[in-house]
């Protein structure tokens, strides 16, 4: 397959087999998927999307659109096709008069972070400063922010998206308002976002870190967190962990490689307020206290150097209404299985400002879940592939029982049509047809796909 007229029309480079880096192009976060494009192009502005779009269709070739590289399935990439690759464009702009922040879609949240924490803003995000700002955004967005200022498509003012057919334009409240419906949680269904506008929040220096309990407390922790979150403040989010203790600095050496349970907490608020607040947590006595203040880039980047790109990845997620009494004995018999160091289980709060927006409202269904579950078996070595599937599995078999039934999408591997219809519910039929608009012949297809439908 000859590349040669797209690479003459574009302005940034364009990768293939032959090419000498074409192994470290292709590269993406998560190292279980070895996938071999045809072409990568470093798309450096719109109009290199454009160009790619309009090749890739009228030509036939599979299509696929990578931001950050970090999506669990690999689906940023594509087999013997071609490959946008938006990371040359990560350009961000603040503009102080109304707290408002632009960025190109190849920027990742540790960009975002850094342009913004210099005015006194962020934008609610994920908890890795790694990943890619388009995907996170696209798939709804939970994190450290959540609890008190909403997912990060509340905050998206707009965005401006190629289209399967190349053209360009802004979808917002006032333009494309289908279509700025359906970006907010349907993923990369319906074209190429090429930049986001958000509302940046005043958040700059907050209160937190994290907490670790042993295992043998597990339900106690649990039953506690669950209740306590809920009442909790909303400026307050502090999302449960299983995890074993990374060797090294800040943690103290007699806590290295134990497993534990844990919350690793952000706080928003009044610092002055933080030490009443906390009384609570100190009085459960945790073997590590690890809280205090910081600036919110440093917490939202405090696990990249646990998470390097290149590892081992089996995902598996839920929703959550309730934690269940009949769950957590589950939770910690599989805590305690942790196959890997670098393997968990996160539940991230998504009460408070996200359960003010109806279900109907954007494309994100889950809208009275109290908590995003995801579990990830991790592990350097190729080798583990097998245990770090079976664990993951086990665990997710033994509690999706207790779940809401569908998945954040950000979390999934590819799992077939049924659960992606489960994880968008009611509107997936709203979002079939927007799809059958914009994308009629299903170009944008390699992402947790919805079927174009009239």
């Amino acid at each position: 397959m000859s590349f040669d007229n797209l690479a003459a029309n574009l302005r940034g480079d364009l990768i293939t087999t032959e090419s000498p880096n074409y192994d470290e192009a292709r590269a993406i976060f998560n190292a279980m998927i070895d996938k071999r494009p045809a072409a990568l192009a470093r798309c450096v502005d719109a109009t290199d999307v454009q160009t790619c779009v309009n090749y890739a269709r009228d030509n036939g070739i599979p299509l696929s659109i990578r931001g950050g590289g970090h999506n669990a399935g690999g689906l940023g990439l594509v087999d013997d096709g071609l490959v946008i690759d938006l990371a040359p464009m990560r350009g961000i702009r603040i503009e102080p008069k109304d707290n408002t922040i632009r960025v190109q879609g190849g920027c990742r949240w540790g960009d975002v972070d850094h342009a913004a924490h210099a005015y006194g803003l962020a934008v609610p995000s994920g908890i890795i400063s790694t990943t890619g700002v388009g995907g996170l955004t696209l798939g709804g967005g939970v994190g450290h922010l959540s609890r008190g200022h909403g997912l990060t498509i509340d905050n998206l003012l707009e965005a401006d998206v190629v289209l399967a057919d190349g053209s360009m334009v802004v979808a917002s409240a006032t333009e494309n308002p289908d279509l700025f419906w359906a970006l907010r949680g349907g993923g990369g269904n319906f074209g190429v976002v090429t930049s986001f506008k958000f509302q940046g929040r005043a958040v700059s220096t907050i209160f937190g870190g994290p907490t670790l309990w042993s295992l043998d407390r597990t339900k106690e922790i649990m039953k506690w967190y669950r209740d306590f979150i809920l009442r909790a403040p909303e400026d307050l989010t502090g999302f449960f962990a299983f995890l074993t203790v990374p060797p090294a600095p800040p943690f103290p050496e007699h806590l290295h490689l134990h497993k534990m349970c844990g919350v690793v907490w952000c706080y928003t608020g009044d610092l002055g307020k933080a030490d009443e607040l906390f009384a609570p947590v100190r009085a459960l006595e945790p073997d590590l206290y690890g809280v205090g203040e910081m600036p919110f880039p440093a917490l939202n980047s405090a696990f990249d150097g646990l998470y390097p790109p290149g590892h081992q990845w089996y995902w598996r997620a839920d929703f959550f209404t309730e934690i269940t009494d009949e769950s957590i004995p589950a939770h910690a018999e599989w805590g305690e299985k942790l196959p890997t160091m670098q393997s968990t289980m996160h539940l991230y709060p998504i009460d408070g400002a996200p359960h003010r927006i109806r279900p109907e409202d954007t494309a994100w269904s889950y809208r009275e879940a109290n908590w995003a579950g995801v579990i990830v078996g991790v592990d350097p070595d190729p080798a583990n592939k097998a245990k770090l599937r079976d664990w993951t599995v086990g665990y997710w078999d033994a509690i999706h029982p207790h779940s809401s039934g569908g998945a954040y999408v950000n979390f999934m591997m590819e799992e077939g049509q049924e659960r992606v219809q489960a994880s968008y519910r009611g509107n997936y039929d709203r979002l079939a047809k927007i799809k059958a608009k914009y994308d009629p012949k299903n170009l944008f297809k390699v992402n947790q796909n919805i079927l174009p439908k009239e």
